[in-house]
């Protein structure tokens, strides 16, 4: 059952309603009573059906304020790529002996980093990296000879998306301790880049329903007509 907490914040939502995004933000924080500082998040409904490989879709977006979240980055490279990696602020860095600990059950980073000619080798652990989101892809940018690069953009703020089976896009787009105007930059620069990457073979409305929120917190609708036009 829902707490008191939970209960009085959703009595300050009128759920059916849209609000325009600034509204949206402001009310995220009216509402939000956790002790800690919590994570904004986004949730967007879009008009795809992501059993179909022409219609998923997935990307990255480097959010103009960062996440608010210190995020700790493994690059796996071999020797040559190592110092780089660490120069660019690599928590982890290393080959074999990262993919010995993956495949005994070690997963304590956010995000990771490889050089293409490691991927032979870190196909024995995508299994485990797979269902965590953690497997490198070339697609986000994840499977690169330019670690540095990589590094510094996942620690500045770069973060990775992708349609779930119900057609459904979540990702974390700050702090609420951000200024409103920071949240309001992360949004609106998540939602553009999604909307960018509508797929050819959609049919119909594509941005059916955008949502946020924060830890904790009931959902705040906000109005999308701005945004599919």
């Amino acid at each position: 059952m829902a707490g008191k907490s939970y209960k009085s914040a959703c009595a300050k939502v009128i759920r059916t309603q849209e609000y325009d995004l600034a509204e949206a933000i402001e009310k995220v924080k009216e509402i939000t009573t956790a002790k800690f500082d919590a994570t904004v998040d986004i949730a967007m409904k879009l008009g795809v059906d992501p059993r179909h490989a022409d219609q998923v879709v997935r990307g990255t977006v480097m959010l103009p304020h960062g996440t608010g979240k210190t995020v700790s980055v493994l690059v796996i490279c071999k020797e040559a790529k190592v110092e780089e990696a660490r120069e660019a602020g690599a928590d982890f860095v290393g080959f074999e002996e990262y993919i010995e600990k993956i495949q005994e059950g070690w997963t304590g980073v956010d995000v990771i980093v490889a050089t293409p000619d490691v991927m032979g080798q870190l196909g024995k652990v995508a299994k485990i990296l797979g269902p965590r989101g953690l497997m490198p892809n070339p697609k986000s940018g994840t499977v690169t000879m330019d670690v540095a690069k990589a590094v510094r953009e996942v620690k500045a703020g770069k973060i990775e998306f992708r349609v779930d089976k119900a057609g459904n896009i979540h990702a974390p787009v700050g702090k609420v301790s951000f200024d409103n105007d920071k949240l309001l930059g992360n949004i609106n620069s998540f939602i553009r880049e999604v909307v960018r990457l509508k797929p050819s073979a959609a049919k119909g409305q594509y941005v059916q329903g955008i949502t946020v929120s924060s830890t904790m917190s009931p959902g705040v609708k906000v109005k999308k007509e701005k945004f599919v036009a």
